[in-house]
């Protein structure tokens, strides 16, 4: 009798699998299923139960008594037979590893789903409850372990809701929706950070004032992404959108922020299941590297609706995305990868003397809460002091040709373009505040600007390198997912700089890099120059649709007290240069109002050499060229056409013997004409871009394409490298 069950048993399951192996052969429509992917969705209800919630976002703390719209935790799980990776996007500011390392051991003894095969990510509304302590606010104790639960709930509920799927992913553009936050405030108008002292070269909506600015200190990034699931009969399974906008602010607590408003419209746009016999669709809007971004565009204050409401917003991008949804090609035979990294990170901790002025100021406080930033960053520095470091997690996706990227952080959109463009998939997309919430990463060279998001504290106290680090960690797990190498980042060549490479230049720099301190010379000399702190890259540059292909942006990098050096020792006194220049300082707000290029000696007590810039004082906005040598008196020349401020211009030096020209926009006529001694010994070999060699009035602006040439350069060739020839 024992054998007859057991083959009874034996031939139960033989039959159960069989019919689930035809199950997943066919779909609901009885038609053929070769694909092994499967996805699910869902959403669950992560709003606060009980009132009232502190809220993050804020320097100090609030809290809400009710909630204003629902916050959820969106999930998607995707299978492949092999793999199985789960995703999750929630309605909070940002969540702590901690929280989110117990979420995903819960989740994995409940679905299976190994726990570093789980991203979870925050949307950074501001009005959500605090699930991590930051700043002035600490985490809600009631809300931290209904958050926990709920998260593991939405892993598991998308889970059973797997499916046969195709993927498939499209990136359209919504410059109009996004722009630079952060400014570069001007020399002379340094403010104080929260300890006294002159520190902010660079702060978040410095833009607002343009008397006190001289420009945008980094790109932005105008990608929205789309990455979509389809039952194999087309039917919408979930769309996942990704866009670089840090949020949109004004909305009461407790609340979704556009994120939610977008994935519920998007959710009333796609459904299609009328008779509720498969799960509904589900929506879902992550951030991408938001760091330095916000909605409003400071260079075109009239384009700034101050009255536009938050669902118009997200109207708005929604259009963009439906259609680009409506263009993507599915894959029903895509695979999956997925891999994990933790790094160890040191904080940036204070100084004794800041440590003890910290202690002094959260002594006073007490046991409440911090009232004002000199209060909030004095307890932070105790905080740092006492973690002194942690442990930060990075993430990458593999679903078929399509890259999926996160930071724990609050990243730079440069951050998210550096990995963009060398990345190994064909479409990539980038996610901050990721399985953690570990605050600014300002690029390196960003510290040296100041800032509040670069004053330490848990919102942005990683170490100074924490940005290359996470960079090259992405990019190495994204190489470890799809067995290939990165690409190599070489800015395309379209017509006019095809110009500059023909017209043979002993050295041309592009000003084209991600970061410094290396300035590639792309002459093929291998007369690479270096930048010095006070530089800042990747900036939009001129006529892009000329000097790059395909809809490439050109960059440039944009000056704020450092310089570029260079050396050619060939070079005599028969020599040009050609450089794009956009001058950001105001042309009345000094007597030069920067030195774009200078030949001499570096820290040089006289002027000797030659030095080319943008006047101020009596001649505002004017070319001004000045030179001398060991047994001359400096002579200078003005032009007369003023630049205006904030547009791109075409600037040639050149230098015959003793006969010196300067041309502007390729005119045949110089702006500049005189007759000079020309004496140059060996040391000035030396070349600065963007300052003086005295160091005297640098440039505050941009600038590109800078071509040296060991011959003086005719009026004709000029108007070739500015592009007026006809």
């Amino acid at each position: 009798m024992t054998s007859r069950r057991n083959d009874t048993s034996a031939l139960t399951k033989c039959i159960g699998l069989s019919l689930l192996l035809l199950a997943m052969a066919f779909g609901p429509n009885g038609q053929t299923v070769d694909a092994a992917l499967r996805a699910g969705a869902a959403v669950v209800d992560v709003t606060p139960q009980q009132y009232p919630v502190l809220i993050n976002g804020g320097m100090t703390s609030r809290s809400a008594d009710q909630a204003t719209t629902p916050v959820s935790a969106r999930a998607i799980v995707v299978d492949d037979g092999k793999e199985r990776i789960a995703m999750v996007i929630v309605d909070s500011c940002m969540m702590s590893r901690e929280v989110l390392d117990d979420a995903k051991a819960l989740a994995e003894q409940k679905t299976g789903i190994p726990r570093d095969h789980i991203l979870i990510g925050a949307t950074h509304t501001h009005s959500a409850p605090a699930s991590m302590g930051c700043l002035g606010t600490d985490a809600d104790p009631n809300y931290v372990p209904l958050l926990r639960q709920k998260l593991v709930e939405a892993v598991a509920a998308a889970a059973a809701n797997l499916e046969p799927a195709q993927v498939g992913a499209a990136v359209a553009n919504a410059a109009d929706f996004t722009a630079l936050r952060r400014w570069i405030r001007r020399p002379d108008r340094v403010a104080e950070d929260p300890f006294g002292n002159p520190t902010v070269r660079a702060n978040m909506h410095a833009g607002g004032d343009w008397s006190q600015v001289t420009g945008e200190s980094g790109p932005e990034d105008p990608d929205l992404s789309v990455l979509a699931f389809q039952s194999l009969d087309g039917r919408p399974i979930a769309v996942l959108a990704n866009f670089s906008m840090h949020y949109f602010s004004g909305e009461k607590p407790v609340g979704a922020d556009y994120f939610g408003r977008f994935s519920n419209q998007m959710q009333e746009r796609l459904a299609d299941d009328a008779d509720g016999s498969h799960p509904p669709f589900v929506a879902m809007m992550s951030h991408g590297c938001s760091g330095d971004i916000w909605r409003r565009d400071y260079t075109k204050p009239e384009s700034f609706d101050p009255k536009q409401t938050i669902d118009q917003f997200a109207a708005g991008l929604l259009e963009i995305a439906v259609k680009a949804y409506q263009g993507i090609k599915y894959d029903a035979d895509a695979t999956l990868n997925m891999a994990e990294a933790r790094l160890q990170m040191k904080y940036r901790v204070p100084s004794l003397q800041l440590l003890e002025w910290s202690r002094r100021v959260v002594a006073e406080m007490g046991a409440r809460l911090p009232r004002t930033p000199q209060e909030v960053y004095a307890r932070e520095q105790i905080i740092l002091h006492d973690r002194q470091s942690t442990e930060v997690v990075v993430q990458a996706i593999r679903i078929g040709d399509i890259g999926l990227e996160t930071t724990p952080t609050e990243t730079y959109a440069l951050t998210g373009l550096k990995i963009k463009a060398q990345s190994p998939t064909k479409t990539t997309i980038t996610f901050d505040l990721t399985n953690g919430g570990d605050g600014y990463i300002p690029p390196p060279e960003q510290h040296v600007l100041g800032g509040y998001n670069t004053w330490a504290a848990r919102s942005a106290g990683l170490e100074v390198q924490a940005e290359p680090r996470f960079t090259e960690a992405a990019l190495q797990l994204l190489e470890q997912v799809t067995g290939k190498s990165r690409k190599p980042y070489t800015q395309s060549r379209g017509n006019l700089a095809a110009e500059i490479e023909s017209s043979r230049p002993v050295a041309w720099w592009r000003l084209d890099e991600f970061a410094g301190p290396r300035a590639v010379d792309s002459s093929g000399h291998n007369r690479d120059g270096i930048f010095e702190p006070g530089v800042v890259f990747f900036l939009e540059g001129p006529r892009s649709n000329e000097f790059c292909t395909a809809n490439e942006v050109n960059r440039a990098a944009h000056f704020a007290g450092g310089r570029m050096t260079g050396r050619i020792d060939s070079l005599k006194d028969r020599y040009s240069v050609s450089m794009w220049v956009w001058n950001g300082m105001p042309v009345d707000a000094r007597d030069i109002s920067g030195w774009m290029f200078s030949r001499g000696r570096d820290h040089s007590l006289t002027l000797v050499g030659d030095h080319l810039g943008v006047s101020g004082g009596e001649h505002p906005g004017q070319l001004v060229f000045t030179t001398s040598t060991v047994t001359s008196q400096p002579q200078t020349a003005y032009g007369s056409t003023s630049l205006e401020r904030w547009t791109w211009n075409h600037v040639v030096l050149v230098r015959d013997g003793r006969k010196v020209q300067v041309y502007l926009n390729g005119a045949s006529k110089p702006e500049i004409e005189l007759t000079a001694d020309a004496d140059f010994p060996p040391f000035l070999s030396s070349l600065f871009v963007g300052g003086r060699s005295d160091g005297n009035s640098t440039w505050e602006g941009r600038l590109d394409e800078v071509a040296v040439y060991d011959r003086p350069l005719t009026p004709a060739e000029i108007a070739v490298l500015s592009g007026q020839a006809k």
